[in-house]
């Protein structure tokens, strides 16, 4: 077995708690990382610091390459260079805003789809027998979820109880006939060719359909990260916009070192052309006014917001996904936290540059 780690978007939420954990096996770790987040969302979203932060705390055992997925040629050369030493491949660089997708497709595919089929056809000439780990996303299956039963109450949406996804969306969901937005779309392109890489060329694959992953690494902004945001205006005192369904809009939500935590297991034992929902599943959800009502518990003053009746185009009402299949396959892993364990996570993290 090979020796390194290729993580992509090292320097974001997720990539940065891959590296950690790939590290922490005694691997090496290559981190493609080219902080296109500062060009999506600003400079309050740049990636820089947590790059800076991997190379400080894991000293030589990560390398930091500054390529975009998107260059098939840059891509192709650094898997050259390191062949049948790479141990597995962890995509997670994206575009990840619903609403950034939609003022600019081309670069949206281009990084989510184009970029993931690069990876894939690097991973097969140089190291195909690598685990191939894809960061998918729950919006795959596009706005299916909000034609299911659901029944308002006082802070929520929630599912009618005798529904067969009463504990859960399963990954049996049509992903067809759905309104995706163009970000869906891009990362459901992406999806089904880390499918068909791992069934046609028998590659060990897996996408994980994520829910809302958090953690206080997250470089938090109002068009994505969502618990990381409320948490991040309510200490700053800036104001929150709450946008749709009355703030009673759910999401489960998932701690970056339990979405390390799958991908280790999945390194462990691969399979092929896997696929999984990946969520705070019923031990860790809450919608927005419940987030907003923690947040302000925990950080000990009111939060400024407003509301906009007009949702985001694709939004989900109700999302709590079941992780059933992965626990059927990884019977080791398990959820470590809930969404008032994340946010005192977040605000003990971040409370001496965020109080004001």
């Amino acid at each position: 077995m090979g020796s390194v780690a290729i993580i992509t978007g090292a320097g974001g939420l997720i990539g940065s708690a891959a590296a950690t954990r790939f590290a922490s096996l005694g691997l090496d770790v290559v981190g493609v990382d080219n902080d296109m987040r500062a060009v999506f969302f600003g400079a309050e979203a740049s990636t820089a610091a947590n790059l800076r932060r991997l190379g400080d705390t894991l000293g030589a055992a990560f390398t930091h390459r500054n390529i975009d997925v998107r260059d098939e040629a840059g891509i192709d050369a650094l898997f050259a260079s390191i062949g049948r030493e790479i141990a597995v491949v962890v995509h997670t660089a994206a575009q990840p805003s619903h609403d950034w997708a939609a003022r600019e497709p081309l670069t949206d595919f281009g990084v989510n789809a184009v970029g993931t089929l690069n990876m894939l056809e690097a991973t097969r000439q140089h190291c195909p027998e690598a685990p191939f780990i894809f960061t998918s996303t729950n919006k795959v299956y596009g706005d299916t979820p909000n034609r299911l039963p659901l029944e308002e109450h006082a802070t929520r949406w929630e599912i009618a109880a005798d529904h067969p996804y009463a504990g859960g969306i399963r990954e049996d969901m049509s992903i067809d006939h759905a309104l995706h937005s163009i970000f869906g779309v891009s990362k459901t392109a992406a999806d089904l060719m880390v499918q068909e890489y791992g069934r046609y060329f028998d590659m060990p694959t897996v996408c994980f359909r994520g829910g809302t992953l958090t953690g206080p690494a997250h470089a938090a902004t109002e068009l994505h990260g969502f618990l990381g945001y409320v948490m991040r205006c309510t200490m700053t005192g800036t104001p929150y916009t709450v946008f749709g369904y009355g703030g009673k809009q759910v999401r489960d939500a998932i701690h970056s070192d339990d979405v390390a935590s799958a991908f280790e297991a999945f390194f462990r034992a691969p399979r092929v052309a896997e696929v999984y929902n990946l969520g705070g599943g019923r031990h860790a959800n809450c919608s927005v006014l419940e987030a907003i009502s923690i947040s302000q518990e925990i950080a000990g003053r009111e939060l400024t917001w407003t509301y906009d009746d007009t949702n985001r185009i694709g939004d989900h009402l109700w999302w709590i996904g079941s992780n059933d299949r992965l626990a059927s396959h990884y019977p080791e892993w398990g959820l470590t936290r809930d969404i008032p364990m994340i946010l005192r996570e977040i605000y003990d993290a971040n409370v001496e540059r965020w109080t004001t």
